[in-house]
């Protein structure tokens, strides 16, 4: 027997459980309607709620960048892909979520896996939420710390853990989403903080759906929060919210120097191409001087929440405090055929299912350059049903 085999065999297990994924083909530029695979769709798909990854200026800011320094940075930063454009992003990122400094990777899964593998080793302690991204999951597993996976945004649960076991590790690391990305709630952040220093612990918090966001300058959780200048590990990417391509970390200038010399996610990898570091920057700028788009954005998520309110009693919307909306559903069969119904219809806002999420969803992402007319339609769509 081929040693291949059992592929097969996995392959049609998937299958039967409905877990089965396959791509569908966008043929147009990114926005709040797309060309998905030869139909017009509304896109309720998408993580760029600000509507930037077809912005103009972010556009010509990456054709710049790559007409003066080409296409790809040809290795890693610390041999022969450093850049200023790298710098300055940095620069810009740390300005804009009030740190000493930051450090920029090629992917917001590579930022996390980096920062955690460097953190912490097999004498520490990880707790996890359990509903946190699998980049910061794998980060944990990859560390060889111990981990302990505590229940969803639970204080009082992960307090104990800690009163019990902290002393018996070296280091310890609170690892935790702000927005978690596939329920649209967020994370107690202060109060985490008062754990951290409490217990002596460092908090690494993934601000990837927040930056662009939340806050008063769109920085993130940790500004809506008020807790801009406590001490903590802030990661976060250029791919949602600004509309680019990467990941960083920010924090004290020790945290990101460490970072720049432990980082194996950093340290061996390409550094992030001229065009996305460019188009990142753009974004940043745009954020801080542009706060109409995050007000447009949030009174999208508001006239959605009325409407749902209002003509979708019946419907089981998990709570959320963000421009994510996720609607559960009893199984993974209802979940695919509510996304296929939804598409027939000229909406894209595709099933999530187990194993990504506990339950199945149909999971709603709102963008500041959605239209009035294109929130009704979706309510009316699921209305009619």
């Amino acid at each position: 027997m081929s040693p291949y085999a059992w592929i097969e065999t996995s392959l049609k297990t998937i299958r039967r459980a409905n877990w089965y994924r396959s791509t569908q083909t966008i043929y147009s530029c990114s926005g709040a309607v797309v060309v998905l695979e030869g139909q017009e769709v509304i896109n309720f798909a998408s993580n760029d709620y600000l509507g930037l990854a077809s912005d103009q200026r972010l556009i010509a800011a990456a054709v710049n960048a790559a007409r003066e320094f080409g296409t790809g940075s040809t290795g890693s930063r610390l041999l022969s892909g450093q850049r200023l454009l790298h710098k300055e992003l940095e620069q810009a990122i740390a300005s804009f979520k009030q740190t000493q400094d930051a450090i920029v990777f090629s992917s917001g899964y590579l930022a996390n896996i980096g920062a955690i593998v460097a953190l912490v080793g097999k004498r520490d302690l990880i707790l996890s939420d359990q509903y946190n991204h699998s980049c910061l999951k794998n980060g944990a597993i990859l560390s060889g710390a111990s981990i302990i996976e505590y229940p969803h945004c639970d204080i009082e649960f992960l307090r104990n853990q800690l009163s019990i076991q902290r002393q018996n590790y070296r280091r310890c690391l609170i690892i935790t989403d702000s927005v978690f990305s596939m329920d649209g709630d967020l994370c107690p952040l202060p109060e985490l903080l008062d754990l951290a220093d409490e217990f002596s612990c460092m908090l690494l918090v993934d601000e990837a759906h927040a930056t662009g966001v939340f806050g008063e300058s769109g920085a993130g959780c940790v500004e809506h929060f008020g807790c801009t200048g406590r001490e903590l590990i802030q990661m976060g990417t250029l791919s949602k919210a600004l509309g680019s391509l990467g990941g960083y970390i920010t924090g004290s200038t020790a945290l990101i120097d460490f970072l720049r010399n432990r980082a194996p996610s950093w340290i061996y990898t390409t550094a992030l191409s001229p065009a996305d570091t460019a188009a990142a920057h753009a974004a940043i700028e745009i954020v801080r001087n542009e706060p109409q788009r995050r007000m447009q954005l949030w009174q999208n998520v508001e006239y959605l929440k009325q409407l749902t309110q209002k003509y979708l009693p019946n419907f089981k919307i998990l709570p959320c405090s963000s421009p994510i909306l996720c609607i559960q559903l009893a199984n993974v069969t209802d979940a695919l055929k509510v996304g296929k119904h939804l598409k027939a219809a000229g909406i894209f806002a595709p099933a999530i299912r187990p194993p990504t999420v506990p339950t199945s969803r149909i999971r709603i992402t709102l963008m500041a350059t959605h239209k009035d007319v294109h929130i009704e339609k979706l309510v009316e769509v699921l209305r009619n049903m």
